[in-house]
């Protein structure tokens, strides 16, 4: 991501009538959440965090009515990337895929990896493949196994490697 920021969850509405909101974990769980004192570079400080079937129900310092927690809405969590904990060798962050150049295992450029899904049974990425007589490319999906992606590697430079017999 180029502002270097990972968004962890989002604030889903309002919850109750003294300032906590509800939010939508993009992490596994809450757990996730709870490393952070603070999201938006300082500008929302946890006061508390808890659990709830669908997500979570946090409590900011800086919001004390309902009004200033529906005017929350849709605001996203975010963190430093250098926040994050360290990941071990075949792990990665969904943001540090995105936006990485793709190739085929035969050589040919593919585009560019535009979402990572997570359906169920593993992680999906999206491909847009380049613009051809100005027209966009087509997109297309691949699962983040090691017989579709054999490497990838994050960073600046970076790239993803997806086996040729994977490309539609």
């Amino acid at each position: 991501m180029a502002d270097n920021t990972v968004t962890l969850a989002a604030v889903s509405g309002a919850h109750g009538v003294t300032g906590e909101v509800r939010l939508k974990l993009f992490a596994d769980n809450l757990d996730g959440l709870k490393h952070y004192k603070s999201f938006n570079d300082g500008a929302l400080t946890v006061k508390s965090l808890r659990p709830t079937k669908d997500g979570a129900i946090a409590r900011f310092a800086e919001i004390n009515d309902r009004n200033a927690a529906e005017k929350l809405r849709s605001t996203l969590l975010t963190v430093p990337r250098e926040a994050l904990p360290k990941l071990d060798d075949g792990e990665y962050y969904y943001s540090d895929l995105l936006g990485l150049r793709c190739v085929s295992t035969d050589g040919i450029d593919l585009g560019t990896c535009v979402a990572v899904e997570n359906f169920g049974a593993s992680d999906v990425l999206e491909i847009q493949m380049p613009s051809v007589e100005g027209k966009p490319g087509k997109k297309f999906m691949v699962p983040m196994t090691a017989d579709a992606v054999p490497e990838w590697t994050a960073g600046a430079g970076g790239n993803i490697v997806i086996d040729a017999a994977f490309v539609i």
